[in-house]
């Protein structure tokens, strides 16, 4: 397994807890419009993923990560810096 395809199976594993409808998730799954995720459910799941990863995922970050495959590559990235 590659070092991103571990990475998405883990931030698949880390939304499903959050996925409360039930969606099929894909890299282009929406956080906000898809997931309907609000923002306080937000802050949860990125404490999971910084907690999960060991990483720091600042505002900015957040605010650009619209959907499940930009996450997956943000997180590889700061993972491999």
């Amino acid at each position: 397994m590659t070092d991103r395809a571990e990475t998405e199976a883990k931030i698949l594993t880390l939304i499903e807890p959050f996925n409360k409808k039930g969606i099929d998730i894909s890299g282009d799954t929406r956080f906000a419009q898809d997931l309907e995720w609000d923002s306080l459910t937000v802050l949860d799941f990125v404490a999971n993923v910084e907690d999960e990863f060991d990483i720091l995922i600042t505002m900015n970050q957040q605010a650009e990560i619209e959907n499940v495959g930009q996450l997956v590559d943000a997180v590889d990235a700061m993972r491999a810096a």
